[in-house]
């Protein structure tokens, strides 16, 4: 049920007759379903096996509207990481926003992720991505997606804006600005959020979104980029926002506003604004790095990490593995970031990049983020189950598995259709299971 101040709102803003289509719209139900494939890991004919997909989203190249009957969020392509189940009008930000390779990006508002993996993809594992979430529960949802889609050049980060604008002044080519809001557009979608709305409620997340937003110019290079982005229609959220933010900012400008309709397109109810910051880009120029860069992993350290790479992975990957990065301890565990990753001192980190594994006295065991970021010509030892075969559920519930007597030994990749989806310790005919406890699947 619509609150009638909404509705009220929603008449002066839109004129007699657009609200009135407005309103069918709500109460036809007409939801859209879609997700967004993988760039980073599926092949050219991965969506002729999806049976559920559609037409594509107008707005992202990889974007497919599917059929409300599927529940591809509970196939195993799902936990590949092969795709990002995605409402369709939130796709439309990144696509304005435009990241190319090399660019350092700020995803400042991020989790749950769909946004942040969706840059990735574009970013094409060039560059950099810091992707930030104050909420820390929905932090730590922000950087298993991160994990899921096998990412590796994100540094995910549980930081208020303004701590985040006193670290990296200047620093970012572009910058999400994915607002916390009001949640008029998801209404259709959501009926707790129309339940807990207020005109009260609109009036202070203007006041929180113009903060987040003074707080992400600061951190924007000259002749960088913001994409500015709601879930809502209020104009003091939207348009006044962007306003009051230009009088106060007098060296940025307004590019493009652009208001979703469900009405008008197939999907929710979205606004974005594209604002540009004067000057030329001084990125490529600019050698600061916010705390000096991140201080690799000693000698010592590593030693188990190199054996392992040498029994399990091919050369080639080791190569790709290690070119242009930094390995370095987190605690006792690894990981790898690019080589011009910022450190993360003074910072809440939850991911500083791609998890290698943890160290254990003179042995390395391998991550389940490294499983899904490889591909199964990377490694030696593979295995792979249909996603159709008994097998698989079994995996992913955390059975052992048995096969027939290969004699090899050692981690092996599980892979379903040829993508990877967690470790096995393979010895004796048998597949010791390594799939995370945290995510495993009752059937």
């Amino acid at each position: 049920m619509l609150p009638i101040e909404f509705k009220n709102r929603m008449k002066t803003l839109l004129g007699d007759e657009e609200y009135s289509k407005f309103i069918e719209a709500f109460e036809a139900d007409n939801r859209y379903h879609a997700l967004r494939l993988n760039s980073l890991k599926v092949r050219d004919d991965f969506k002729e096996k999806l049976e559920c997909i559609s037409e594509q989203v107008p707005w992202e190249e990889t974007g497919y509207y599917y059929d409300a009957s599927y529940t591809p969020g509970k196939h195993p392509y799902h936990e590949a990481g092969l795709y990002y189940i995605q409402e369709p009008s939130a796709m439309s930000p990144v696509h304005f926003l435009d990241p190319q390779p090399g660019e350092k990006i700020l995803d400042l508002c991020a989790a749950p992720g769909g946004k942040s993996t969706q840059i990735a993809c574009k970013l094409k594992g060039k560059g950099l991505l810091l992707t930030n979430e104050i909420n820390k529960d929905r932090a730590k949802i922000l950087s298993l997606n991160i994990e899921r889609l096998g990412i590796s050049n994100a540094m995910v980060l549980n930081e208020s804006s303004d701590h985040l604008a006193e670290v990296f002044y200047g620093y970012f080519d572009k910058i999400l600005v994915d607002a916390p809001c009001s949640g008029e557009g998801m209404f259709r979608k959501n009926d707790n959020a129309a339940d807990e709305w207020s005109e009260e409620n609109v009036k202070l997340c203007a006041i929180r979104q113009a903060e987040i937003l003074d707080n992400a110019a600061k951190m924007l290079v000259p002749g960088g980029t913001i994409v500015y982005s709601t879930c809502t229609f209020s104009k003091e959220e939207n348009e006044d926002n962007i306003e009051v933010f230009l009088q106060r900012h007098d060296d940025f400008s307004c590019e493009l506003t652009k208001r979703l309709w469900p009405h008008e397109v197939k999907g929710e109810g979205h606004f974005l604004c594209v604002l540009k910051r004067d000057g030329e880009n001084i990125s490529v120029k600019n050698s600061y790095v916010p705390g000096g860069r991140i201080i690799p992993a000693r000698k010592d350290s590593t030693r188990a990490l190199e054996v392992f790479l040498k029994d399990t992975l091919s050369d080639n990957a080791i190569d790709k593995l290690l070119d242009d990065s930094v390995i370095f301890m987190f605690g006792d565990q690894m990981y790898r970031a690019p080589k011009d990753m910022p450190s993360f001192r003074g910072l809440k980190i939850l991911r500083p990049g791609l998890h290698l594994g943890t160290l254990k006295k003179d042995r390395f065991e391998p991550s389940h983020a490294l499983a899904l970021y490889l591909k199964p010509e990377d490694v030696k030892l593979t295995y792979d189950i249909s996603p159709d075969d008994e097998n698989i559920r079994q995996y992913l519930n955390g059975q052992t598995l048995r096969i027939d007597k290969s004699g090899n030994k050692g981690w092996c990749l599980i892979t379903t259709d040829g993508y990877s989806i967690g470790w096995a310790k393979e010895a004796g005919g048998m597949l010791k299971n390594h799939y995370p406890k945290g995510l495993r699947i009752n059937y």
